[in-house]
Parts: C-alpha cells; sequence; structure tokens
C-alpha cells in the first residue's frame, strides 16, 4: 500500500478520454513492485478495448518524482533467497514496457523529477516523454552489479555517437537537456511539480499530444553536449579495460571530467561494466525494442543470483555504506571471455 493505506499503490481513472495511470508509492520515489506491475496491466487490459479511452498519461504521485526504478529491497531479498522471483519480475516488467510502446493510441508519460530505471521502462519508450527542468534520467544499474534493462539499454544504444556508453559504464543522470539529447525524453515543459502533470492532463484532454507538446519551453543547453569530444573519444571499441586507461590518460592531459568518469566507472561492479559494454555493442545492431528487451533479460538472469548484484544494493541500500565489495574486485581482474559466455543473448520475452 501507499503511504496512505486507503489508496492502492498504482490509481488510475479516466479523465474527458484520457486513462490517467498514477505510480502511487511516493515515500519510495514510486519504485516498482511486481504487484505494483500487475496494477498497471489490470488499467491497461481495462483500457485495451474501449474506445472512450483515446490517450494513455504516465505520472508519479509525489513531489521527488515519476519513478525511482525497481524495488530494490525485494529484488535483494530475492537474490539471496530465490532469483528466480527476480527474473519473473524482470521478465513481466519489459513485457509491460513493449505493451506501451505498442498501444494503438497515443501514450504521455510526464516524467518530472526522477526516472530511473524501470522509470525508464515505464515512461521511455511511450509515444511522448515530458520532462522538466528539474528531472533526472538515468540507468544506474551498474553501480548495484546489474545492467541497464527496461529497454534503457535500446535508448543508451541509439544517442548521439557514445553518449549512451558513458551513461551506461558509468550510471549518471541526465539533465533534463541531456534527455533530449540522447533521445530519453521529446518535449520540456515549465517546472510545475505535481501541478505540472495536471496541465499536462488538461492539454492532452483538450487536444491531444499536439498541444502537450505546445507547452515546450526552451532547453538550455546539454551538459553532455559539451562533453562530446572526449567521450566518443574515450568510448571506442569493445574493451572496457582500454576505455578506464583512456580516460586516465585524459584526465592527465587536463579533462577532469574524464577523470570524474573513470573514478564513477571503478566504483561499478566490473563484472557489470563488461557486460554493460558488451551489451551496448550488441545494441546497436538489434532491429527492434524488442530484441533489445530479450537481450536484456538474457543478462539480468545471468546476474540474478550474482554476488555482485547482492553487494552493490547492500552497500547502496541496505548499509549504505558506499563501499562494495566486488568480486573480481578490479576490471583487470575480470575473465570477460567466462563472463560473457554466461549469458544467453537471445532469450525471448
Amino acid at each position: 500500500m501507499s503511504a496512505d493505506a486507503r489508496e492502492p499503490e498504482v490509481m488510475f481513472h479516466v479523465d474527458r478520454g484520457v486513462g490517467v495511470v498514477t505510480l502511487n508509492r511516493p515515500g519510495k520515489i514510486n519504485a516498482v513492485t511486481e504487484g505494483m506491475l500487475g496494477l498497471v496491466e489490470r488499467a491497461l487490459d481495462a483500457w485495451q478495448d474501449d474506445d472512450a479511452v483515446e490517450a494513455l498519461l504516465l505520472r508519479g504521485a509525489g513531489p521527488r518524482g515519476f519513478c525511482a526504478g525497481g524495488d530494490i529491497t525485494a529484488i535483494h531479498r530475492d537474490a539471496t533467497a530465490d532469483p528466480a522471483r527476480s527474473v519473473a519480475m524482470w521478465r513481466r516488467e519489459y513485457r509491460g514496457a513493449l505493451r506501451l510502446a505498442r498501444w494503438d493510441r497515443p501514450v504521455v508519460s510526464y516524467l518530472d523529477g526522477i526516472a530511473m530505471g524501470a522509470g525508464v521502462g515505464l515512461g521511455g519508450h511511450v509515444s511522448l516523454r515530458v520532462v522538466t527542468p528539474r528531472s533526472r534520467v538515468g540507468m544506474p544499474e551498474t553501480l548495484i552489479g546489474l545492467t541497464p534493462d527496461a529497454g534503457g539499454s535500446y535508448l543508451l544504444s541509439r544517442a548521439p555517437g557514445e553518449l549512451g556508453t558513458h551513461l551506461a559504464l558509468t550510471g549518471v543522470a541526465m539533465t533534463a537537456s541531456d534527455a533530449l539529447l540522447t533521445g530519453f525524453a521529446d518535449v520540456l515543459v515549465a517546472d510545475e511539480g505535481e501541478a505540472g502533470g495536471d496541465l499536462v492532463l488538461d492539454a492532452l484532454a483538450t487536444g491531444g499530444p499536439d498541444a502537450v507538446r505546445a507547452l515546450a519551453i526552451e532547453p538550455p543547453p546539454a551538459p553532455l553536449a559539451a562533453e562530446r569530444s572526449w567521450i566518443d573519444d574515450a568510448y571506442q571499441g569493445d574493451d572496457a579495460r582500454r576505455v578506464l586507461a583512456r580516460l586516465r590518460e585524459l584526465e592527465r592531459d587536463g579533462v577532469a571530467a574524464a577523470g570524474r568518469a573513470a573514478d564513477d566507472l571503478e566504483a561499478a561492479s566490473p563484472t557489470s561494466v563488461v557486460l554493460t559494454l558488451a551489451a551496448q555493442r550488441r545494441a546497436r545492431g538489434l532491429p527492434d525494442l524488442e530484441a533489445v528487451l530479450g537481450q536484456e533479460l538474457g543478462l539480468v538472469t545471468a546476474l540474478a543470483d550474482s554476488p555482485d548484484l547482492v553487494e552493490g544494493i547492500r552497500a547502496r541500500v541496505v548499509d549504505k555504506d558506499r563501499s562494495p565489495r566486488w568480486s573480481p574486485a578490479r576490471l583487470a581482474d575480470v575473465d570477460a571471455a567466462a563472463v560473457l559466455a554466461r549469458v544467453d543473448w537471445e532469450t525471448r520475452l
């Protein structure tokens, strides 16, 4: 249940022809549980053949954001007791993302505030993705021993140059302008918090997606655009060790941002970094979102019972000491061939 025990964790209703789905777990920044995924499915089932529902709007309750991702506490519990439960949840999540991407009427997501991980899965593949100046969008999975999923690697692999590779390996969050630049968002609207969701709803109900686009404001320069040259230089090839070495070379040449990226990369799970780089390269050649989601399911299945997943969540969420003890501890110690061989790269949803 939500912070208000009288309310479900996902609320849905129809307003002037718009089916509104509201993630309603504000105390956890609407982190998604399997039960919440089932409630979203219930709403979609109810509206699938309802001609009165002309569009969908996805939004999050509370002041902090759309969705912080999956329920990490539940994933930690399953990783230590029953990893297959997490795999079943991920499969359900990915199928839901694909269903939303293929919905036969306009779907608008209001990605105000934090939109990470599973939040990108729910709101990142729909027909119109709206951000605000306070949006922070990202796929930080390598920091907990996983890899970008829920279709995140599809978007990352199609970002300009090597921007997606940088974001995938380091897990850093994007500003709203960065999200527009990289293809994670379509429209920037003024920062109105939850009230902004009401403005988007009013526009969608009265004028459809074009009216939502008419709310757009001019985005400020994207920070990633200014860093594009060194990012494209550093993230070449298929060897994560060489990427790290090049980042350190650039740092010594005076590119401080490259040094920070190297620090972020070294803070992530070495095994996840190796898998994520390979996944990015493969995703570029896959034909569509469904194929990439299948690849991601193979990746998370291979990682579901890994020691790094348990340790990463412990360090980030449970004990919060930010000092994970990865196994192996360094990129140099990862047997890349053995790690890649563990994955069924052509898993079906």
